[in-house]
């Protein structure tokens, strides 16, 4: 964190350092949860006084962006949450067709998002966008499904990163809120279909591949793609799970009836 902040070229204002923040916000680059250096610091690395700080920080305070935690540091405050009120959230959760709603959005935008980031990703930005996918190799290694599950949305974000639309990234980073938040509690299921982890993991390779190309359209489809099998995948677990369960209810029920079978006979 102690590189993204510039020094104050020319008055030296409140306003200057407030509107520096807003963007570092804005573009994604201060995320939910980050915690800004000590006053000290921030008041050097913007070369500006501490008093001018401070007036920066209240205002941005004041607005919802930041948040002061006692003995805790400032940090950037939770803006992303506000996309979803928790009226939202819970009616979502609690509707199937929100899931199809959901999935249908993210086919479109994400295909959008990895588009633009074919386009537009920096050398930078593939720099990250390889560590992501390293780990996520590492993940399908070790075969743990929670660790695969959070470095796919990581590597979703990424991608909504690289297109450099801050539109898109508030708005798909909003969407994958509800995932890490377990709104749909069923997307573990994916992991479970036969074959699905190695599929899932090609179909990010064929994503990191297309961007890493500059290839609009190949990265477009693979994104759709991904997401159409993601759709088909959670629903044949569901399937497959709710076939499991009857199967269970009927042995159960056929094996109690045989059980009891001798017992009518002898009365």
């Amino acid at each position: 964190m102690s590189d993204i902040f510039s020094r104050i070229e020319h008055s030296r204002t409140a306003d200057e350092v407030v509107q520096q923040i807003e963007s570092l916000i804005l573009e994604g680059v201060l995320r939910t949860g980050d915690r800004l250096p000590g006053e000290r610091e921030l008041a050097r690395q913007f070369d500006v006084s501490r008093p001018i700080l401070r007036d920066a920080l209240k205002a941005l305070e004041g607005r919802g962006l930041l948040t002061t935690r006692p003995g805790g540091g400032t940090h950037v405050a939770d803006v992303i949450g506000q996309l979803f009120t928790k009226p939202v959230t819970d009616l979502i959760s609690m509707h199937r067709k929100a899931v199809t709603d959901y999935l249908e959005y993210r086919r479109e935008i994400e295909g959008v998002a990895a588009e633009y980031a074919a386009r537009r990703a920096t050398p930078d930005d593939m720099a990250l966008l390889d560590k992501i996918m390293a780990r996520m190799d590492d993940a399908h290694r070790t075969g743990d499904f929670d660790d695969e599950a959070e470095i796919d949305v990581e590597f979703h974000h990424a991608i909504c990163e690289c297109a450099h639309n801050i539109i898109l990234l508030h708005t798909l980073r909003s969407c994958y809120r509800l995932l890490s938040e377990g709104v749909f509690q069923n997307r573990l299921l994916v992991f479970t279909v036969p074959g699905a982890r190695d599929a899932l993991l090609a179909q990010h390779r064929a994503i990191h591949a297309a961007v890493k190309a500059g290839d609009p359209a190949t990265a477009r489809q693979a994104a759709m793609d991904h997401i159409t099998y993601v759709e088909r995948s959670m629903a044949e677990a569901e399937r497959s799970g709710d076939w499991q369960r009857v199967s269970r209810l009927r042995l159960k029920q056929r094996v109690d009836a045989t059980d009891t079978e001798p017992a009518r006979k002898r009365s």
